[in-house]
């Protein structure tokens, strides 16, 4: 294990590995294997949210650092903020323990265009489980297609909110670069989205690897996807100076409803109610997001996929960090 900040080879940045986990001892071992096999000899932590599970046992059999928080401390921004100052590496790796990497290189091809100068931040492809169903596998093909790209403020005209688009479930982070913009900040969701608005602004530029695959999906329950949701149209007004200012929305959902049809239609006519329930279940709990402000916070937490966020101090820190 390298020392903290140090660089992994002479020449080399470091490379650190965040690994946000609960309940998660058995995908855990599937997911650290290509990482610890990486010749990046990355530091990795796991961060656990005291599941009681055997997570933490077991990434300390593997020989990885854990920090266990406690589970209503949680928060998607500061969580990952405190751990990547934490490992202090050059570059740190945000992973969720339910990402599998499909090809051993996956962390090299992953941190390249950061390492080479390249982007500030770059993020992982993630393809659905051979067994996932239609909704969860034309969601990823939909977000994740098979061509790389290095994105800047100036594509916002060509691409709209996409610009910003990111996910942390598999992504890696010039640390230098969130100095600058003072890190992750607290939020609900979309940790990663503000960090690449504030980064673009800053003049910063993203990669999108399509080499750097993942396995990554989600089985489509529709409830979840409603509170999915739910937690991201709050999130989206309350940081809407940054989140909504390349534009709604709105266009991208439409062409992601578009799509879907088509693809069920051709692959699985008789589950289209099924799909556009699920579609309909997910705008509207993204609208319901957007007005979550006049709501009671009883009735928020009800809606929302993180209970345990709505205390009361937690929705006002992250109103008071977004100037809301």
């Amino acid at each position: 294990m390298t020392e903290t900040g140090a660089s992994t080879r002479t020449g080399s940045p470091s490379v650190g590995v965040v690994v946000i986990t609960y309940r998660a001892r058995a995908m855990l071992e599937r997911c650290l294997a290509p990482v610890l096999a990486s010749p990046l000899r990355p530091r990795v932590l796991v961060v656990n949210s005291s599941s009681n599970d055997g997570t933490v046992e077991l990434a300390r059999a593997l020989g990885v650092q854990t920090w266990v928080i406690p589970r209503a401390s949680f928060n998607h921004g500061l969580t990952r903020e405190a751990a990547r100052r934490k490992l202090a590496t050059d570059i740190v790796v945000m992973l969720t323990p339910d990402c599998f990497a499909r090809s051993p290189d996956f962390l090299e091809r992953l941190v390249e265009p950061i390492a080479s100068g390249r982007a500030e931040v770059a993020y992982a492809r993630q393809v659905a489980a051979a067994d996932a169903d239609i909704l969860a596998r034309f969601g990823r093909a939909f977000c994740y297609p098979d061509r790389s790209e290095v994105r800047s403020a100036a594509d916002a005209g060509r691409l709209g909110s996409a610009v910003h688009f990111c996910s942390n479930a598999c992504a890696a982070w010039s640390n230098p670069a969130l100095d600058r913009i003072g890190g992750f900040k607290p939020t609900l969701v979309s940790e990663e989205t503000i960090a690449v608005c504030e980064l673009l602004e800053a003049g910063g530029r993203i990669a999108y690897v399509a080499e750097a695959v993942v396995e990554h999906s989600h089985p489509t329950r529709l409830l979840d996807s409603f509170r999915r949701q739910f937690d991201v149209g709050w999130t989206r007004e309350t940081w809407r100076h940054l989140l909504l200012a390349h534009g709604s929305d709105e266009a991208r959902g439409l062409a992601y409803a578009r799509g879907l049809v088509r693809a069920v239609l051709a692959e699985a006519p008789h589950l289209l109610p099924w799909a556009l329930l699920d579609t309909a279940l997910r705008w509207a709990g993204y609208r319901a997001g957007r007005l979550a402000a006049h709501l009671p916070a009883s009735v928020a937490r009800s809606l929302s996929a993180q209970d345990f966020f709505w205390r009361e101090e937690a929705p006002r820190l992250v109103r008071a960090a977004a100037g809301r």
